[in-house]
């Protein structure tokens, strides 16, 4: 890596937005200039795996792939499932990978880059509070976008970031795709974690009983909640299946 010059560092989950904003990166800098970065929280759907790896064949482009750890082990080190304010997987397995990578790309070529984040207001009424104000022309130091989470000696050593969708509704993420987007989609209207334990029930209910992987996560994830003695499930419907040991896989 150490004789190219990247110009552009690409965050990419195999979402629709990482994705759209990879196309969008590569029509403005040259190809051998732009580089995907995947965190791999060990805890993806297999397509999503297979996604990863078709666009690195389909757009010609390197994606670097870090491995800081596993979701499931990170609730038995914790004694608690992710949720609320308690987002230890996303920090631990997808923040600190990619602070260390971007400050390690712009150590090894001496220079700073760009980073298109896949972010969008239209996500969530938190996100839209978020990055209100922020707009897709612009280049922000890290900190300004996520104060709490990226470290000001990013700036200093020429790191920016670009919201090149911030505006953009889900039909222009689809419409940019046009049919390339990860096949989970066909079920899901969003993908990551298999499922997101920091997610609601019925998000997690689908992932668990979608097919025979999500059945097996889900036998993974009762046998983490009987060890660290927490509920799966939090909602008042959900609750109910909390109570007898082993419900959890019964229900399958």
């Amino acid at each position: 890596m150490s004789d190219l010059d990247v110009q552009c560092v690409v965050p990419v989950s195999g979402g629709r937005d990482s994705q759209a904003s990879l196309e969008l990166a590569l029509d403005h800098f040259p190809r051998g200039a732009v580089r995907g970065f995947f965190c791999d929280t060990k805890w993806e759907h297999t397509k999503t795996y297979h996604h990863v790896e078709w666009m690195r064949a389909y757009y010609g482009v390197e994606i670097d792939v870090a491995r800081f750890g596993a979701v499931l082990d990170l609730c038995l080190k914790y004694g608690r499932f992710p949720g609320g304010g308690a987002r230890f997987c996303t920090d631990e397995l997808k923040i600190r990978p990619t602070k260390i990578y971007l400050r390690w790309v712009a150590q090894l070529q001496g220079h700073g880059f760009e980073v298109w984040y896949g972010m969008r207001t239209a996500e969530s009424n938190e996100r839209a509070r978020r990055y209100q104000g922020k707009v897709d022309s612009e280049l922000y130091a890290p900190h300004e976008v996520m104060p709490s989470k990226y470290p000001k000696y990013l700036e200093r050593m020429g790191v920016l970031f670009r919201l090149p969708i911030i505006d953009w509704s889900n039909a222009d993420v689809m419409a940019q795709l046009n049919g390339r987007e990860n096949p989970l989609y066909e079920t899901r209207g969003r993908v990551g974690c298999n499922p997101c334990l920091a997610g609601g029930d019925a998000s997690k209910e689908q992932a668990f009983h979608e097919d025979d992987e999500g059945r097996q996560q889900l036998i993974a994830t009762d046998r983490v909640a009987q060890v660290i003695n927490k509920p799966i499930w939090t909602s008042k419907g959900g609750i109910r299946r909390n109570g007898a040991p082993g419900c959890m896989v019964c229900s399958i």
